[in-house]
């Protein structure tokens, strides 16, 4: 079960993000390779309000320097395995306007295309439970070089839920989507979670083809 305290702690851990704080060199993505992002691209390449028809923003994309705080928060794995070589945390959240979904998204931006392939399956062994032992996988489509994803239920009573993740070239990215009603089942569904996760990746293949992420919904 994904724990409420879980999602209170990755609350915690976005509302501790610094908004609007760009920085850093762009980088050159002529010869078409996957790059490392710099910390204004982990930022631009989170979905905001105009890249998310239908949702309201509860916490605007923000990125951080990796330290001991958010290797905690992004790999909470003994000695923070999978953050290895990770440059930047981010993360945003939204809920939906018409019912009572709540999506997060999160990226850990890697050095390397090499880092963030060798982090994959130690973070999916963490968060790919995060469903319950009830979940079941579902498929994402062509999203990243990498990807998994279930749905489940998250909460206490039964509410139901998807965690998706995928690497998209130095970047791990993840979407988490939950219900605050279990009566409302429509509210989660492979579908929203597919299109989220898409999302989510094309903003990152175009942050790292050196373009300014315009992906939306």
């Amino acid at each position: 079960m994904f724990m409420r305290n879980d999602r209170w702690f990755l609350a915690i851990a976005a509302a501790l993000l610094l908004a609007g704080c760009g920085g850093g060199t762009q980088i050159d993505t002529g010869n078409g390779k996957a790059v490392a992002l710099t910390k204004e691209q982990v930022q631009k390449t989170l979905p905001d309000g105009g890249a998310m028809t239908g949702w309201k923003a509860s916490t605007r994309p923000s990125a951080v320097k990796m330290d001991k705080l958010y290797r905690s928060a992004a790999c909470p794995i003994k000695d923070n395995a999978g953050c290895e070589n990770s440059r930047f945390y981010g993360t945003s959240a939204f809920r939906r306007d018409d019912s009572t979904a709540v999506a997060t998204f999160l990226i850990v931006a890697y050095d390397s295309e090499r880092a963030a392939g060798e982090a994959y399956d130690v973070l999916w062994n963490y968060y790919g439970k995060r469903t319950g032992q009830r979940a079941r996988t579902f498929s994402l489509g062509p999203v990243g070089e990498k990807r998994d994803a279930r749905i489940g239920a998250f909460g206490f009573h039964g509410e139901p839920g998807t965690i998706t993740q995928a690497r998209v070239g130095t970047t791990l990215l993840w979407t988490m989507t939950d219900s605050t009603n279990k009566d409302k089942k429509d509210a989660v569904t492979e579908d929203s979670a597919r299109d989220l996760a898409t999302v989510l990746a094309e903003r990152a293949r175009q942050a790292q083809n050196g373009d300014t992420p315009s992906a939306t919904l």
